[in-house]
């Protein structure tokens, strides 16, 4: 038998046009707690889960600054929309065969919310969020669960992503990472990062999908 072969998806600024709402969400938890840090230092750091993040950011993880950003982020998180094409990338890349697993460093109190935004439950898998791991992304923790999870090999899979973090986790579990330009990184920096590819958007990604190492993944 053939093994399974699958794409794990980010969701924050893949799938869902979210990476700004956290960027301003992190700002004023920031402020609340006095704390000044850039937005562009913030946003840079988008795509870490929050246990990363704030070390990153300020050198110490802080639950009322995660409080903080939590209720600044909700008003957000209400009105979440998902990119173009999304959905229908999801459904393409089932319609081939692959297993679609989502691998987010969002919490699982925002998964419902992020899941409706996308709008293709009937094309996703398995899920696995920043709960299923002790160290989210860069470290490869969540990858690697996310593949197990879905009893999937990293040589039978791709990592779709929109950030430096997504690039990096995805290397240290063993596969590459397809990405888009939708959460604010350059196509010179994801390269740079060590992106396998770099496309404009999920919609664009999409209509050249046969043609990317999602298809000839398929095509295996």
């Amino acid at each position: 038998m053939t093994s399974p072969r699958g794409v794990l998806f980010d969701i924050d600024g893949t799938l869902v046009d979210t990476g700004y709402h956290h960027t301003i969400a992190w700002w004023q938890a920031f402020r609340d707690a006095g704390i000044e840090v850039p937005m562009r230092e913030i946003h840079r750091a988008i795509g870490m889960g929050a246990d990363q993040l704030l070390p990153y950011l300020i050198g110490r993880d802080d639950p009322d600054i995660r409080i903080g950003h939590d209720h600044h982020y909700a008003p957000f998180l209400e009105r979440v929309q998902s990119f173009e094409g999304a959905a229908a990338l999801l459904r393409a890349c089932k319609e081939r065969g692959l297993l679609v697993v989502l691998a987010t460093s969002s919490d699982e109190s925002q998964l419902g919310r992020l899941r409706r935004g996308i709008g293709a439950d009937d094309a996703i898998d398995h899920v696995t969020t920043a709960g299923d791991v002790e160290r989210s992304k860069p470290a490869p923790d969540l990858v690697q669960t996310a593949l197990d999870q879905a009893s999937l090999q990293a040589v039978d899979a791709v990592m779709v992503g929109d950030t430096r973090w997504d690039v990096e986790s995805a290397a240290q579990a063993g596969l590459p990472c397809v990405t888009v330009m939708t959460g604010g990184w350059s196509e010179s920096e994801l390269r740079a990062a060590g992106a396998a590819e770099v496309w404009a958007s999920p919609a664009e990604l999409l209509a050249h999908l046969d043609d990317s190492a999602i298809g000839r993944l398929a095509q295996l």
